[in-house]
């Protein structure tokens, strides 16, 4: 015996339009509240301006005294980098500059776009007598050394060359090399951490402590 094959009504073209749009209805009122969720969750993972930046560090007794022993030749100073950068719970991190006894005289007169128009710096160039360098190359952002042999910064990775005072004298790099700030508290030398834009001769800040 054959068997009947089930058969079922479509309904009226009415109401196949009122399913359709139930289904429709209900599709986007699951979006909605799924995009209410993911939302927060998002913002949640983005740190906020606040959240991100470095403090002031302490130059240390004895890297200090070996910076006032110093003549006209920088001097490499290691320092702990205390960095927040919102993901990530707080830490220190060891950090290393340059160092060079210096007067706002001597970089007035030989690199004088760090004092004049858009590119000036927004804090004293030498302070307490002595000049902060970031050790990143403004190039493409290795790190250069003092050869003492020739006399001058040398950057490895591309052959960039700087003075004392970090005055560009060769390669690549399109400026010279970037002051960070130097304060006294209560008799104790502090320094703060910038990153500055690379590949480009202006000052431009990406990051600030």
């Amino acid at each position: 015996m054959a068997h009947a094959e089930s058969y079922q009504d479509p309904g009226t073209p009415e109401e196949q339009s009122r399913r359709t749009f139930m289904v429709n209805a209900v599709l986007a009122l699951g979006g909605v509240i799924s995009l209410g969720l993911v939302i927060p969750l998002v913002v949640s993972l983005v740190p906020s301006a606040d959240a991100v930046g470095n403090e002031w560090s302490p130059i240390s007794a004895d890297q200090w005294a070996a910076l006032q022993k110093a003549t006209d030749k920088p001097i490499k100073i290691t320092f702990n980098l205390h960095e927040v950068d919102g993901y990530l719970p707080p830490a220190d991190e060891e950090q290393f500059v340059w160092a060079v006894k210096s007067t706002d005289a001597d970089f007035k007169a030989k690199r004088p776009e760090l004092f004049e128009g858009a590119d000036k710096l927004p804090y004293p160039v030498a302070y307490m007598g002595f000049t902060i360098f970031s050790p990143i190359c403004p190039h493409l952002g290795c790190r250069y050394s003092w050869v003492d042999a020739q006399n001058k910064f040398i950057c490895p990775c591309h052959g960039s060359e700087f003075t004392n005072i970090g005055t560009h004298i060769a390669g690549p790099a399109p400026r010279g090399l970037d002051p960070l700030p130097l304060r006294d508290v209560s008799g104790k030398a502090e320094l703060t951490w910038i990153e500055y834009k690379q590949n480009t001769p202006d000052h431009i800040v990406l990051r600030i402590g």
